[in-house]
């Protein structure tokens, strides 16, 4: 069984008068500790397709599970323990909490989840380690370059050790070196911890990590590509 299964999937927005349809009958199937890039031009259904694989929206029509449950079944509570234990984000912008420092922006997902604050600092402590940054904790974020800030935000997804990490666009604010650092990091997650990595980009470069591109045109899958 795929740990993410999309069947039909349809999503619709309402603005106004006029009904936008951002998924149009998608199918995609995700495998437990695969590398997914997902590619396609503004308006071709990315950003709603993320969404709905974050447990961030449901379909408007259509099968959209994780490991056999229809996500659209469940309450919102549901969906917010899906999201802060099975699901970690990473984000272009980094969204790190300038006024804390890069240990307690790391701490926060443990925090929602009621873990005692001993335990947080060096669960915190050994994942900034992990990701390279052992020696940056107490900085806050102004004081990191943009590499080490998503090195941060890498850090902040695995706070709750979670099955599936959801990247997008995370090297879009980075420069060349700084972007190829984050894409090994991802790649070291999926081969040695079975993370299953989802990469929304537009960076050919970044889908070269990626077991296989999906290539998504006018809300549907166009065509897939799977790497050797």
């Amino acid at each position: 069984m795929s740990l993410l299964e999309l069947r039909d999937v349809t999503k619709e927005y309402q603005l106004g008068k006029t009904t936008v349809r951002a998924l149009r009958g998608l199918d995609l199937d995700i495998a437990q500790g695969e590398i997914v890039a997902i590619m396609g031009p503004s308006g071709s259904g990315k950003s709603t397709l993320m969404h709905i694989l974050g447990a961030l929206d449901v379909p408007t029509s259509g099968l959209a599970k994780l490991e056999g449950t229809d996500l659209a079944s469940l309450s919102e509570p549901q969906l917010v323990t899906i999201r802060g234990q099975r699901i970690g984000f990473v984000f272009q912008t980094f969204n790190l909490i300038q006024t804390l420092s890069a240990q307690m922006n790391v701490e926060l997902p443990m925090i929602f989840q009621r873990l005692p604050r001993k335990q947080r600092a060096q669960l915190a402590c050994a994942l900034l380690e992990r990701v390279g940054l052992g020696d940056r904790a107490h900085h806050k974020p102004n004081e990191l370059s943009g590499g080490e800030r998503q090195r941060v935000a890498v850090a902040r997804a695995l706070a709750n050790d979670p099955e599936i990490i959801l990247a997008d666009e995370p090297t879009g604010n980075l420069d060349s070196e700084s972007g190829s650092s984050i894409l090994n990091l991802l790649k070291t997650l999926s081969r040695d911890d079975g993370k299953t990595i989802i990469l929304v980009t537009h960076d050919p470069e970044a889908a070269e990590i990626a077991d296989r591109i999906v290539r998504l045109k006018d809300g549907a899958v166009r065509k897939e590509v799977e790497h050797v």
